[in-house]
């Protein structure tokens, strides 16, 4: 059984429909039993030899005499309409037992939102549902793993890379991560936990020098106690003694009158040692803060901050649950950076969430995990 090539689909007939839409979800239903299909499925056709070629029409009409040569069998196909890094991702979701659509207009199960969105290259169905379900599993997209990422395009969609070797990694993207209070309340412990809430009843006018990259607090026991802030300068195993503050930290309790010092020369000092990123950085901590987690820094991970959720007292934080890092929302990342971030907060059971932090202070989140389809 042959295809027929034009105007970037493959048209099939004969029993096409039954065979290959009805039985197996490929492509979209024309009149006469007939389908239309992606480049991408008829590849995979091709390669299961349900196809045996695929005839360019235009090559057929250029040259009636050389028939032969506007069949194209797997390779040719491949090499005519570039769908390789497509190809190996469509195969392995299918391999896996996925019904999936290429992302086109009007295809079954593709809706114009999803089909109009650059960003999506497959949708894919539930294992024993198709495209005839109305219910999709995951939306697609395909990348090479030297190609770049835009920031912005990620949340909603699973990203398959495709590394130089063929083999495919896939990153499931969340833009409406829960990260602590979304409503902005402060978190407050239950039960026997805190009895005061994080955010609440800080103290003023804590005295405090600005030194080198930090602020250091006396007679601030309060600060670190009860509200996490800082850790003993006298290290972690001291019972009292003065209190050192990240700049973050400092520039944060300083705005809000809790350190005695000038917020202004905190965030000078800031901006001297971390350029314009301190300021993102800032507006990124004050975030967490308001919803009522606990946030660290993240340095020995290689991140911004480190985040409790969950906390009774200064010495039983428990587990911190997500690294994040914060970033501008025009970034892009090339897949390896992305994939060495994942791979060390999965290493150490934390989530990856990015903190995309406008000039006019917007935040916007997302969360990225390694997916095993």
């Amino acid at each position: 059984m042959d295809g027929t090539l034009a105007d970037g689909v493959v048209r099939v007939g004969g029993d096409a429909r039954q065979r290959f839409y009805d039985a197996r979800g490929y492509g979209r239903p024309l009149d006469r039993n007939r389908i239309e299909l992606a480049p991408v499925e008829a590849a995979h056709l091709l390669s299961r030899e349900d196809l045996d070629a695929v005839v360019d029409e235009a090559d057929a009409e250029a040259a009636p005499d050389a028939a032969d040569e506007a069949r194209l069998d797997f390779r040719a196909f491949l090499v005519r309409t570039g769908a390789a890094l497509r190809f190996a991702v469509y195969k392995d979701l299918r391999d896996r037992g996925f019904y999936l659509s290429p992302a086109r207009e009007d295809w079954p199960g593709v809706d114009a939102a999803v089909a109009n969105d650059t960003d999506v290259d497959f949708v894919v169905y539930p294992r024993g549902k198709g495209p005839w379900d109305d219910e999709v599993a995951y939306r697609v997209r395909v990348v090479g793993e030297r190609e770049s990422v835009s920031v912005s395009s990620l949340g909603e969609v699973v990203l398959a890379v495709v590394d130089e070797d063929g083999d495919l990694t896939y990153f499931e993207t969340d833009d409406e991560p829960t990260l602590g209070d979304t409503e902005g309340a402060t978190a407050s412990s239950s039960d026997d936990d805190l009895a005061t809430d994080i955010g609440d009843d800080l103290p003023t006018e804590v005295d405090a020098d600005l030194l080198e990259d930090r602020v250091v607090c006396y007679d601030a026991d309060d600060l670190y106690e009860n509200h996490f802030y800082g850790q003993r300068l006298f290290g972690r195993n001291a019972d009292e003694g003065p209190i050192q503050l990240s700049l973050v930290e400092g520039a944060y309790l300083a705005e809000r009158g809790v350190v005695d010092v000038e917020s202004a020369s905190v965030v000078a000092l800031g901006r001297d040692v971390e350029g314009e990123r301190f300021d993102r950085r800032l507006r990124t901590y004050a975030a967490l803060r308001d919803r009522g987690v606990v946030p660290k820094s993240g340095f020995k991970f290689g991140a911004d901050f480190r985040v409790y959720e969950e906390f009774t007292d200064v010495d039983s934080l428990s587990h911190s649950t997500d690294l994040v890092r914060v970033l501008a929302p025009g970034h892009a990342f090339y897949p390896r950076d992305l994939s060495l971030d994942v791979r060390l907060a999965g290493g150490v059971r934390k989530r990856m969430v990015f903190a995309l932090t406008a000039a006019n202070g917007q935040i916007d989140w997302l969360s990225v995990a390694r997916l095993t389809p």
